[in-house]
């Protein structure tokens, strides 16, 4: 998956709400407000990506941990380490 900078994206103007006390201190910093915020909402989306993956496929992720718990690990004898 690429990252929000890596790609050629539009962006489009969004209001947001903000802590005030936060804004301030983040613009006397010199954080880009936009940017970071888009960093935190595309790490937010990964996130969730992730947990649905996990949730769609936890019987698949288990019926393969129980295999491998039952029978170990596939071609285990070809492994040189």
């Amino acid at each position: 998956m690429q990252s929000a900078e890596a790609t050629n994206s539009t962006r489009k103007p969004t209001n947001l709400s903000l802590d005030s006390a936060l804004l301030k201190e983040a613009k006397i910093l010199g954080i880009n407000i936009s940017r970071s915020a888009e960093a935190g909402i595309a790490e937010a989306v990964k996130r969730h990506r992730q947990e649905n993956w996990l949730k769609e496929n936890a019987s698949a992720l288990a019926s393969s941990n129980a295999y491998v718990e039952a029978n170990g690990l596939p071609l285990a004898r070809h492994r040189r380490f």
